[in-house]
């Protein structure tokens, strides 16, 4: 009895040792795969991260009218945005000027914190902060805080041009002073005049309005801010399901439409459309685009001025770059900047600043290493003319 029960506890364990050995084989053969797969993503993103410069501590001098900001909660889109309006002096100048303690005091006596959601406010307070000359990375948290509270989330992936347009809508809204909003406006305001032809009783409808930036679409191959300009300029036909209602022939008709200039920003943002929705999946081109660094309007685009346009100067210099690297659903974003049209080139990475060249900012342009210009600031002036920035202790 006790030799057959022996017998009847050793074939269990013999069975149990031969059904370990390949459970012990397939997880150890899966924790590789994934140690390997976790590698090979690692080793992707270095390849295509942008060069990574000293930190501002590294530097024994804080940077002239430089200032980086650190990555909260993924907030490297808002950061490459501050240093962008940083650049632009003339919306600091603007914002110097904005009281909004009368407003506040208002709403404070209804309870709470007035400003704690106040983007304009907040967007002053972190731009002086960023004109100190002091070595640490500029404290920003309140203003991201201030976006957070109006629905523009952290540790959420957003696009930089939304964002863009997002905080210069808030200012509309949120500022007291709307003469002083409407003049902020107006340092990006694009006046248009689009014109609908019908093709079959040749009437045209003519409408002005505005834009505050100018939307660019990228060809697949290789491409030039100049070729951009053109197609954006270029008249298009709609026909098919495209057509539109024609008031005179009471019905839809194929049709012409075109957009024509009547009068240039000081600040002129262009946006390099490089996102495309294909089957349902957003993909990113990342084929060359050239942009020099200074243009005149009129030699560029032709083509793109209304009769009634009377600006005599349009000729613009390039002070800031949003750059995006990485994919469409995975990517960072830094900024090339200058505080003048005579003064050096910077690259900020988050909390890294570094002095770099007119020969790598045209690295942007595109290629193979995903480290592409999404979004150029150029502002309209004799090349030189820039105004410097005033540093406090």
């Amino acid at each position: 009895m006790s030799t057959g029960r022996f017998r009847f506890r050793r074939k269990p364990r013999e069975k149990e040792s031969d059904q370990e050995t390949p459970r012990r084989s397939f997880s150890a053969s899966f924790v590789s795969s994934e140690k390997l797969h976790r590698a090979a993503r690692m080793s992707e993103r270095k390849r295509l991260s942008p060069p990574r410069f000293p930190r501002e501590r590294d530097f024994g001098v804080p940077t002239p009218g430089m200032r980086g900001l650190p990555n909260h909660r993924v907030s490297c889109c808002v950061n490459t945005l501050l240093q962008t309006f940083s650049a632009t002096w003339e919306m600091g100048d603007l914002l110097d000027k904005y009281r909004a303690e009368a407003g506040l005091q208002t709403r404070e006596a209804a309870g709470g914190r007035a400003d704690d959601r106040n983007v304009p406010l907040q967007l002053k307070r972190v731009l002086a902060a960023m004109r100190s000359d002091s070595p640490r990375p500029a404290p920003h948290r309140d203003f991201l805080l201030s976006l957070d509270r109006n629905c523009v989330r952290l540790n959420t992936q957003h696009d930089a041009d939304e964002v863009f347009l997002s905080i210069l809508n808030f200012m509309q809204q949120q500022m007291d002073d709307k003469p002083l909003a409407l003049e902020i406006r107006d340092l990006y305001k694009i006046s248009v005049q689009t014109h609908l032809e019908c093709l079959a009783c040749s009437s045209v409808q003519t409408l002005n309005t505005y834009m505050l930036g100018l939307p660019l679409h990228v060809k697949g191959d290789h491409d030039s801010l100049e070729g951009c300009m053109t197609s954006f300029f270029e008249h298009q036909e709609l026909k098919g399901e495209n057509c539109c209602f024609c008031g005179t022939c009471g019905k839809k008709t194929p049709s012409k439409q075109g957009v024509r200039l009547l009068a240039l920003p000081r600040i002129l943002c262009v946006h390099l459309k490089r996102f495309r929705n294909r089957g349902g999946y957003t993909q990113k081109l990342d084929c060359p685009v050239t942009f020099p660094e200074a243009f005149d309007f009129p030699e560029t685009a032709k083509d793109a001025f209304s009769p009634d346009f009377a600006q005599n100067d349009c000729k613009y210099t390039l002070h800031a770059v949003v750059v995006h690297s990485g994919y469409a659903m995975f990517g960072h974003y830094t900024a090339y900047v200058r505080h003048g049209d005579d003064q050096p080139w910077y690259y900020a990475d988050d909390s890294h600043v570094h002095q770099v060249s007119w020969e790598d900012v045209q690295s942007t342009y595109g290629g193979p290493t995903r480290h592409t210009a999404y979004m150029l600031m150029y502002r309209r002036g004799p090349e030189g003319g820039g105004r410097q920035p005033e540093l406090s202790g």
